[in-house]
């Protein structure tokens, strides 16, 4: 079933408070259009503020009758047509939207932030200079011994700040790894119900708004003993709030135990000489998009247009690599003590992904050329996450069923959502410790606020080694 379909959106939490993600139309506002110049091409984005984008185009907020696919992207598309991409980036910087253009990855390189990230390894660990003692991981809690199960995190505590897909992979990562994490949204803040089913697998999550003196006190108590802190917002955003790497890394030190901050954006390069679009928000399609990823795309599909590629990769990946430099950070911890700061974003994924991995070879692309579905290689630029996704999907099922199989999957109800719950068992083994999760997901605000009481359901790791994928 779709995410739209009313047997789940029932169960879904409303938390598209602007509703972006209501109709089809507003959901089109997030996509990759044409410009007035032939060949040139610009993806705006609405998916939560579809009103602002919408207006900055010149077209009604809300369009009755909005129901079928073709016209919806036609209305938009001709709307976009009117403009060039310096209109659209004026527009956006003037109404605080993210978009970008559909750049190739050498025209990417080309840009004084491209010139920029090049130096930037994908992701970075540095320390925030505040001395402390070396803080060891904690011992195993004897009720985790007696399960006969040892997770690496256990002990270490997360907090979450994060919305979407990549910060919040990060945080469910480090929940497989063992972690307690705690993810923190705000009620008036909003985000994309249905990724919530997977990313909040493994946590709690609590609300609270960070402008609201209570919650903020509240806050405070939870960080007083947290020992990381994932902020997946646009930079500054935290900072602005009081929160910033290094105020959080003076109050650690004060404490005597050095916290380790995990920062990850759209398109990087905070802090570094030159990085012109460090400051911009964005999001997968945004980055993948700017940075050459989608042209990638469309060339493979045979077509002379980009095309966003299926499914939300480099929000994972970089969901990856902040989960990694999390990991390396907390080491660092324990062995030289003090503060680490470690910084990502779906930009420097993108580049690893196209300069230092590079395309497959040309007999690997004739293969999935020859044997993937006709109607994915009929998509062309305007078509939408979802309908490529949904094609996508359709052939990967027939090609590899055997990724599908229930012995691949976790189950376990979630009472936050109302019904059982399907994920992927974990491919990362690592010998002498248990990688899974022991709650299942939840939605946004499902808890309170507060690290005691936790559930804990070790027979959820039952089996976890047993996932192959050859």
């Amino acid at each position: 079933m779709g995410k739209t379909h009313p047997k789940i959106k029932y169960r879904l939490p409303d938390t598209d408070l602007n509703q972006a993600q209501s109709n089809l139309y507003r959901r089109l506002s997030a996509n990759l259009y044409e410009t007035c110049n032939t060949g040139q091409y610009y993806h705006i984005h609405g998916s939560l503020e579809a009103s602002t984008t919408l207006r900055m185009i010149g077209l009604p907020p809300f369009l009755a009758g909005s129901n079928d696919y073709r016209q919806c992207v036609a209305v938009i598309e001709n709307a976009v047509k009117r403009l060039s991409i310096a209109d659209l980036e004026l527009r956006n910087q003037k109404y605080r939207q993210a978009g970008a253009p559909a750049l190739t990855k050498d025209q990417f390189r080309r840009t004084a932030h491209g010139q920029a990230l090049a130096g930037i390894a994908p992701f970075t660990v540095q320390s925030l200079d505040t001395p402390s003692p070396p803080t060891p991981f904690p011992n195993i809690d004897p009720q985790h011994a007696a399960s006969g199960i040892t997770q690496c995190l256990a002990g270490i505590r997360v907090l979450e700040l994060c919305r979407v897909i990549a910060g919040p992979t990060i945080g469910r990562s480090l929940a497989a790894h063992g972690a307690s994490v705690l993810k923190v949204t705000s009620a008036k803040l909003p985000d994309v119900p249905f990724f919530q089913l997977d990313v909040n697998t493994g946590k709690h999550a609590t609300s609270l708004h960070l402008k609201d003196p209570r919650d903020r006190a509240t806050f405070e108590t939870l960080l007083a003993t947290a020992d990381v802190i994932i902020d997946g917002y646009r930079p500054g955003v935290l900072a602005s709030l009081g929160y910033s790497p290094e105020s959080l890394a003076a109050k650690a030190q004060e404490r005597g135990r050095g916290i380790v901050y995990v920062a990850e954006d759209c398109f990087g390069g905070s802090g570094v000489p030159g990085a012109a679009w460090s400051h911009r928000p964005g999001w997968q399609q945004i980055a993948d998009c700017a940075t050459g990823v989608a042209w990638e795309q469309g060339w493979f599909m045979g077509l002379e247009e980009p095309v966003v590629p299926p499914f939300p990769v480099s929000d994972y990946a970089t969901g990856i690599l902040g989960t990694i430099a999390a990991l390396a950070a907390l080491h660092r911890r324990a062995v030289s003590g003090g503060s680490w700061i470690a910084r990502t974003s779906l930009a420097q994924y993108d580049l690893f992904l196209l300069h230092a991995l590079g395309p497959y070879p040309p007999e690997v692309q004739e293969h999935l050329w020859d044997a993937h579905d006709r109607d994915f290689f009929d998509l062309r630029h305007s078509d939408s996450v979802d309908e490529v996704s949904a094609r996508a999907l359709r052939s990967m099922k027939r090609l590899y069923p055997e990724l599908f199989r229930d012995d691949m999957l976790h189950k376990a109800f979630s009472p936050g959502f109302g019904g059982e719950v399907a994920w992927p068992k974990e491919p990362l083994k690592v010998a002498g410790v248990t990688i899974g999760h022991v709650r299942p997901t939840r939605p946004n605000g499902y808890d309170p606020p507060s690290w005691d009481g936790w559930e804990r359901d070790a027979s959820m790791l039952t089996g976890v080694d047993s996932v192959s994928l050859l």
